[in-house]
């Protein structure tokens, strides 16, 4: 077991310049050794630098420093002595998280009455619209009722209105590139099946959607980690990763990422989409927010900036849970036409079709589409704001950015507390989960919580006011390992 966690650790190398480049962001120009052992901490603990990563020699970073051997050496004992790093004599350093940094889940489903989830960043249903929807399935379910009901690639008109939304965001499609599912989560879970085989490298971004993640560790897949900070994303580290790992997939959330809400530009959609062609790479990418744009005109579908001939290579999915809502299992996968063949295929054994019933009500909704996002983006501005003025007044110490658009606020705690905070929140009625259930390395980003702003305005308030009371509340270290299950969507 531990010659495989060596190999694996080699796979990752940090290269002195780069390291050099990123502490000196945090610990200045020329950095004593208890500060360049602090930035390194933190750069792990924000997932910058993943874990199990080989650390430069110390006269390599000790030079892209200008500082000392022995300044490097004494950090690199300081990141040892506390747990933060290992090394075999005469071996290299790799970085490592000390005994009792590992995630705590809070409780793997919300529990009693009163309790605000915010585990799930998701809104609620559009009344008025749904009960609409419903009225339209239910006129037209007799159109269906005389067959098997049996649709393993989706009914065909939901298919063409698919389709056709995706050709009036700038991608042309046509019905037979398209296989509905049930829910975003299940179209994952397909592309992985069958597009990775355990052992295969998968990029993914760090912190990234939970549920995604699982699905990757359940399909065998070896996470290679590349970190989304505030600033976004490093194309030249996610260009790099992909020509040294040469990933068989990269999952991807381009469009308001889940949990930072960053925004990928252009020129950087394009730069990656030439490297992964160039490995090889299939891009998979999640656009289930991509809808939500608060500050900022709706992104372009992903795809749409592939050269000729490379849009095979990325396989896009979405759903209607973000947009409408949750509790509609309606979602998507749009690929080349072979591809969706294959993927309905692979379906069968496990889920045979998605139901009729919630296809039509579907249908009705994405007719009505562009009314229902115009009310549901302005309550979530209203919403936005009112959670950024109440977490300023209960907790002026936290630190966040407004994202251009999605669901919530990837909020720094100044601290590695959040799984403490995040099981304190429970006793004050608040189901939240720390910032390292969003890691691709365990027991990262223990310093943020992932705070939705999909509840009304007027409970904005009781919510900043709940986590502040239990910030107050002094905070104790998480005991135990992780609990199974825990639930965050």
């Amino acid at each position: 077991m531990a010659e495989a966690h060596v190999v694996h650790s080699v796979d990752r190398r940090l290269g002195g310049a780069r390291l050099a480049g990123l502490v000196t962001d945090l610990a200045g120009e020329r950095p004593g050794y208890r500060a360049l052992a602090q930035a390194v901490r933190t750069l792990l603990l924000d997932g910058r630098v993943p874990l199990h990563t080989r650390l430069p020699a110390e006269r390599e970073l000790a030079t892209a420093l200008g500082v000392s051997r022995a300044t490097v050496t004494a950090a690199y004992d300081l990141l040892r002595d506390s747990g933060f790093a290992r090394s075999r004599r005469g071996a290299s350093t790799w970085t490592e998280l000390p005994e009792g940094r590992r995630p705590a889940s809070v409780a793997a489903f919300p529990v009693g009455d009163g309790v605000i989830d915010l585990a799930v960043a998701a809104p609620p249903a559009p009344q008025a619209e749904l009960s609409a929807a419903l009225a339209a399935a239910a006129a037209r379910l007799p159109e269906h009722a005389p067959t098997a009901g049996y649709h393993p690639y989706g009914l065909p008109e939901l298919r063409a209105a698919v389709a056709e939304r995706f050709t009036r965001r700038g991608l042309p499609t046509l019905p037979d590139q398209i296989l509905i599912t049930t829910g975003a989560q299940h179209a994952i879970s397909l592309a992985l099946a069958l597009l990775g085989r355990p052992g295969d490298r998968a990029l993914v971004e760090n912190p990234s959607y939970p549920n995604a993640l699982d699905a990757i560790r359940r399909a065998g897949l070896r996470a290679t980690p590349v970190p989304v900070t505030d600033a976004g994303w490093d194309t030249d580290l996610v260009e790099s990763t992909l020509r040294q790992a040469a990933p068989r997939i990269a999952y991807l959330v381009p469009d308001f990422q889940n949990p930072t809400g960053a925004l990928m530009g252009r020129e950087q959609r394009v730069r990656i989409l030439q490297a992964a062609r160039a490995t090889g790479t299939w891009l998979l990418v999640d656009e289930t927010i991509a809808d939500i744009a608060l500050d900022v005109p709706p992104p372009a579908p992903f795809a749409s900036l592939a050269p000729h001939g490379a849009a095979e290579q990325v396989v896009t999915v979405g759903s209607l849970s973000k947009s409408h809502w949750g509790g509609l299992r309606i979602g998507w996968v749009r690929a080349g036409s072979r591809l969706i063949t294959e993927l309905a295929m692979a379906r069968v054994p496990s889920d045979m079709a998605t139901p009729v019933i919630e296809q039509l009500v579907a249908l009705h909704l994405l007719e009505g589409m562009e009314a229902t996002l115009h009310a549901r983006i302005a309550s979530l501005r209203a919403s936005r704001a009112a959670l950024a003025a109440a977490l300023a007044r209960h907790v002026p110490e936290w630190r966040w950015q407004l994202p251009p658009g999605g669901l919530s606020l990837w909020v720094d705690l100044g601290a590695p507390v959040a799984s403490a905070v995040a099981r304190a929140a429970l006793g004050q009625g608040v189901r939240i989960e720390g910032g390292s259930r969003f890691g691709a390395d365990p027991g990262t980003h223990e310093h943020r919580l992932r705070i939705p702003f999909t509840l009304p305005p007027r409970q904005c308030d009781d919510v900043a006011a709940r986590l502040a009371a239990a910030l107050a509340s002094g905070l104790e270290a998480p005991a135990g390992a992780p609990l199974p299950g825990d639930w965050v969507a």
